[in-house]
């Protein structure tokens, strides 16, 4: 198996991301509709389907696994300066940049994902159901990670309505909470968000620890928001590989999807980052 380089894919500010995150919170006309195909063919459409052509020709879903495993452990071992910043220099008033920079993705954390389980094989979208209760605290409404990310806000003073950080954030941070609902609502297929959200379950567990370590240093105790992803993601994750294989043993899956939605995913929530960590260095310098 060859894999052929990836493509780059199309920066987010191609479009206005605040409208369309505000496009997707509401049921739209139909104008308001076909601003939203617009947009979506102007910038998450082509990236990927460029993905999915430049795909690797994998001869199985258990073979595509093992290539994740492996794309993720290189990931995961790519030093990246300013996660080592945030976890060892960031002052309080930086990290609170990249708080709020995804406060509208933890304020709302996995409620987009609910509709792509209809949209599974049954047992497929069971596994993924189990994730998502998991996210929203098995009806215990202290642990939903939502809440978790209102307890960090609070300890930080800062507002913890989602409509507080509607403007005046960057468009990475728009493009990361849209990424999520284009995967669960509105991908031509659900192996996009297969591919995505195992990814994503999955890379957490090195993507989170810097901020956990940043939260830990500098003495805030909600920071239970990042070691509970810690925690809890190897768990999440299963429970993707197993969506993953039920879609393949019931009705067969495109795995050129499942991996264009690994590295789509990849490439918008690093941006994403690098953006946050980067706006706080700057706010530091100012």
């Amino acid at each position: 198996m060859t894999i052929a380089p990836s493509p780059v894919p199309i920066p987010c500010t191609e479009i206005d991301q605040s409208r369309l995150y505000d496009l997707y919170s509401t049921v739209p006309t139909a104008a308001e509709y076909e601003e939203t195909l617009r947009m979506e063919e102007r910038w998450i459409n082509p990236i990927a389907e460029g993905y999915r052509r430049a795909a690797p020709r994998f001869a199985s879903h258990t073979e595509l696994l093992r290539e994740l495993s492996a794309f993720l452990s290189r990931e995961g071992m790519a030093a990246s300066d300013d996660h080592r910043f945030l976890a060892e220099e960031a002052t309080l008033d930086q990290f609170k940049v990249v708080v709020a920079e995804f406060a509208k993705d933890g304020l709302t954390e996995s409620l987009n994902l609910l509709p792509v389980v209809p949209r599974l094989p049954y047992r497929a979208g069971m596994a993924v159901f189990r994730v998502l209760i998991d996210e929203l605290g098995c009806g215990n409404d202290d642990m939903a990670h939502s809440e978790l990310y209102r307890e960090l806000l609070r300890e930080l003073e800062m507002p913890t309505d989602a409509e507080a950080y509607r403007e005046g954030y960057s468009p990475q941070s728009h493009a990361y909470v849209n990424m999520f609902h284009w995967l669960a609502s509105r991908a031509p297929s659900p192996e996009y968000f297969l591919g995505g959200y195992a990814y994503f379950e999955a890379s957490v567990l090195y993507g989170f620890r810097s901020f956990a370590q940043a939260a830990r240093r500098l003495g805030l105790v909600s920071g239970k928001y990042y070691t509970e992803h810690l925690y809890i993601d190897t768990y999440h994750s299963k429970h993707m590989r197993v969506a993953i294989r039920e879609t393949a043993a019931e009705r067969g899956i495109d795995l050129a999807k499942v991996w264009a939605g690994v590295e789509l995913t990849s490439a918008i929530v690093g941006d994403a980052t690098e953006t946050a960590i980067s706006l706080a260095r700057k706010a530091g310098s100012a």
